[in-house]
């Protein structure tokens, strides 16, 4: 009973699967056999399998076909071959789901590429406010030779003449019809454009008078194709592990569906992968895994509900656009790394030709491998954590524009739409060259008390856990992830939050409104690297807030953290703050027994620079990850408790780090009249005194509060107002605030009542500017003009057509004679007939 158990958890589970969707079973199986192939074989002949050979690099672990298997069933098969499982030398089984994985695409060098001068992104010093500094990284001499980039997706057009040149066979595989040639499906939407996209953004070819150039345009560049056709959890593996000794950097654009509902990740044999990559790769300096963030923004997803993002093995790049606003794309969490341009992006397309319009995460995932690929041919030396070290210490806020910019307890700035902000190419290769090799990686699992508690309805549940490091085992942190178990009725309303022991807050969760769930979480890993840096000892706060729409019933949860980093200072010829000292005074350092610095307090110092204060008379200020004393908070930073808190970027000067909380704005920016926001252009304001003044309601652009020039969408100009458009058969009415109906003679109107129509309903015509339901002194209809009518003769009360001689009745004192009005007469003496002349003899002069 136990072996039948066991066979079917694994035959069962392995991949989470999207609640509501079918799962949908292959004829393939992965097991784990040790003992080598012949092993393998025997267990495979003697069970009706065909071995397809080992899984990628993956030890022990085989690929099993069964061909009396259907090749797609909604049932796990359960025919005798099921029988595998209880062989004594089969140690894990699993047959292969299909798994839902989505692309992510969004949908003083010279070059003589003719799209080189259209790469916005590498010109930034013309372009835009802060620059990746991707020229400076190539002027230094680096453009990749030697690394070897391979990308995941569905194929790349490996006779691209800007990828020909660059493309590596060794890099490259077709895992959907199972040969060496990665070059995708062509069909006539070109649906299989996306990787041949992201490979040209890696390394196109420079100087070949061809589309555009690469970041990394030296570097070898090698393609898998594996999106086109059913994605199992063994084809992700055998793809991320593709020669592991030999690639250096796998750059994926693709992931779980960004619907802002699913809940999915690697399955067993892909998180395999992925630890055997690091572990392994690149003869055990580890592979770089660079993942796309997603593009669930529209759908509010978030992109901690992606196991491969959230994942501390992979580097998750997030984008922001040209002006440092964040895309409509963009999802925020607390895994996100750091960030690179997107929205418009220039490079390679199928069928030979070029594109400007690669955009989404998708562009900013190969970006960040290109700038990769140049710090590693720096230093082939690093190592996969050094690589996120350095990405860290070298990326920026610069104008990126966020409201939740935090500076945390080691002094770097961070967000959960950008990460540790814009990646700098110049900064890394420079890092590299100089780079130690960083401390062991220590992990520890904190063992939370279990105590299922119940989440009340629009309260926040917190739960504190004093941590020591594991006992000192991990003294300085990476990341930080919680694993968490709950229960819940509705998993979307729930929101998770939590605080470092430095005061850090990470949005491990957010609500997604799509999200329907009665499934809750299981063991599911949330992941920040908000804490990087920081020490690990002290007070862990997790905060859980349900936020439903109506009561619901009891809601459950567990939790425990698990702690990633170094028991010994990675950066030991900096000076850190100890976050738990009042005043900021280090406990890494000896005191020094010379004159100290002028703005050092009475605690002393270890050297005479103001940067080796053991503690500061006025401010300290956190700079480049150093620690200076100040008499006085420079531009951009509030002095706030003894310390220079940063403003937000865009403040010059501010009373709070956030972006809506300052006071002035440094040049090239104005302050929003009633939101404290600097923004490099007024929209909906009015520019005055380095100020935006908000302009009225519905209105874009104004030159004063009352008088609109453009209108935002859904409204129209009307005058010098911008009113709401309305349906067929209603107006806007302003004092009322909303739309109303016409009146029922009016198609449509400009306002209220029958004479505001400017068509009429059917069966109504036009009258006097006014709708009306039959016609008086005029024709209807005339000269075919629907539904509008003609003035009548001034001589006829009503008319069957234009002109004297059309009259079809006559007002009072005149009479109808051959369809014109005369005048009536009562003839006396002769006298009717002389008017009747007189009136004829008119009429053929004036007709």
């Amino acid at each position: 009973m136990l072996s039948w158990l066991r066979v079917w958890t694994v035959l069962l589970l392995g991949a989470l699967i999207p609640a509501g969707r079918p799962r949908l079973y292959t004829n393939r199986w992965a097991v784990r056999i040790p003992g080598g192939p012949g092993a393998a074989d025997r267990v495979a002949d003697k069970y009706g399998f065909l071995n397809m050979g080992q899984i990628g690099n993956l030890e022990d672990h085989y690929h099993f076909l069964h061909h009396r298997t259907m090749k797609r069933s909604t049932l796990s098969s359960r025919g005798n071959h099921s029988l595998i499982a209880m062989e004594t030398s089969v140690k894990w089984v699993q047959q292969q789901m299909i798994l839902h994985r989505k692309k992510r695409d969004r949908q003083s060098a010279n070059f003589n590429d003719p799209k080189w001068e259209k790469m916005w992104y590498i010109h930034c010093d013309q372009n835009c406010l802060t620059d990746m500094n991707i020229k400076g990284a190539w002027n230094k001499g680096y453009t990749g030779k030697g690394v070897v980039v391979s990308i995941l997706d569905d194929g790349i057009e490996r006779q691209h003449p800007d990828l020909k040149q660059n493309y590596d066979s060794r890099a490259s595989w077709d895992f959907n019809t199972g040969d060496p040639d990665p070059t995708p499906r062509y069909d006539a939407t070109n649906e299989n454009k996306h990787g041949t996209r992201c490979a040209g953004v890696v390394a196109a070819a420079a100087n070949n008078s061809h589309c555009m150039v690469g970041i990394a345009y030296n570097a070898r560049v090698g393609g898998v194709r594996m999106l086109d056709g059913d994605m199992t959890d063994m084809l992700e593996a055998q793809s991320l592990s593709l020669q592991q000794n030999y690639i250096d950097i796998y750059s994926s654009s693709w992931g779980p569906d960004d619907d802002g509902k699913t809940v999915d990740g690697p399955g067993p044999l892909a998180h395999m992968a992925l630890e055997n990559g690091i572990r392994k790769g690149r003869k055990g300096r580890g592979s770089i895994f660079v993942w796309a963030s997603g593009n669930g923004g529209r759908n509010k997803d978030h992109c901690s509900c992606d196991g491969y993002t959230n994942s501390i093995y992979t580097i998750s790049v997030s984008s922001t656009t040209q002006s440092g606003l964040k895309p409509w794309y963009l999802e925020e969490c607390a895994s996100t790394l750091a960030t690179t341009y997107s929205s418009g992006d220039v490079t390679t397309d199928l069928r030979l030709r070029c594109t400007e319009s690669h955009s989404g995460t998708s562009a900013s995932a190969p970006m960040a491998a290109g700038i990769i690929a140049l710090a590693l041919e720096a230093n082939p030396l690093l190592t996969w954590r050094d690589v996120q070290h350095i990405i860290v210490k070298t990326s920026r806020p610069g104008h990126l524009s966020a409201p939740d910019w935090q500076t945390n307890g080691a002094g770097h700035d961070v967000s959960h739409l950008y990460g540790f902000g814009l990646m700098d190419a110049e900064a890394m290769v420079k890092e590299a060259e100089k780079w130690t090799q960083v401390p062991a990686h220590r992990v520890c699992m904190e063992s939370v008390t279990p105590s299922k508690r119940e989440i009340r309805t629009d309260q926040i549940l917190r739960s504190t856990h004093t941590s020591d490091g594991c006992s000192n085992q991990v003294v300085f942190l990476e990341h930080v992830t919680v694993v968490v178990s709950l229960t819940h009725p509705r998993r979307g309303d729930l929101s998770i939050m939590l605080i470092s022991p430095s005061g850090t807050r990470s949005h491990l969760l957010s609500p997604r409104a799509y999200d329907h769930s009665t499934e809750g979480f299981r063991k599911w890993k949330l992941m920040t690297t908000h804490c990087w840096g920081e020490t690990a000892a002290g007070d862990w706060i997790l905060e859980v807030r349900d936020n439903p729409l109506r009561r619901r019933g009891t809601k459950m949860i567990e939790w425990y953290l698990i702690l990633y980093g170094t028991s010994v200072d990675p950066y030991p010829s900096q000076h850190r703050v100890h976050p738990r000292s009042a005043e900021g005074i280090s406990v890494y350092k000896l005191a020094f027994e010379g004159p100290c610095h002028t703005e050092c307090n009475k605690d002393g110092c270890e050297g005479p620079g103001p940067h080796q204060c053991l503690g500061c008379l006025h401010f300290y200020l956190f700079k480049n990850n150093t620690r200076t004393c100040v008499s006085k908070c420079p531009a951009g930073y509030l002095g706030d408790r003894n310390r220079c808190k940063r403003c937000h970027f865009s403040c010059k000067t501010c009373e709070g780090s956030r972006s809506d909380q300052c006071t002035s704005c440094k040049n090239g920016h104005h302050l929003t009249e009633d939101t404290k926001v600097c923004v490099p252009s007024c929209v909906s304001f009015i520019t005055d005194s380095n100020m935006c003044r908000k302009c009225s309601e519905n209105c874009l652009r104004c030159t004063s509060f009352n008088i609109c020039t453009d209108c935002k969408e859904d409204t129209s100009l009307v005058g010098n107002k911008c009113l709401k458009n309305c349906g067929l058969g209603s107006y806007y009415d302003e004092q009322q605030g909303s739309c109303e109906p016409c009146d029922p003679a009016c198609a449509t109107c400009a306002g209220v009542g029958v004479k505001a129509c400017k068509s009429c309903a059917e069966g109504y015509l036009m009258e006097d500017w006014k709708c009306v339901s039959s016609c008086s002194r005029y024709v209807c209809p005339y000269v075919g003009l629907e539904k509008w009518v003609s003035l009548c003769d001034a001589s006829c009360l009503s008319c069957v057509g234009p002109g004297r001689r059309n009259c079809s009745s006559c007002e009072g004192g005149h009479t109808l004679q051959d369809g014109m009005c005369v005048i009536s007469t009562d003839c006396k003496d002769g006298q009717c007939a002389v008017t009747l002349l007189i009136q004829q003899r008119f009429n053929h002069t004036t007709d």
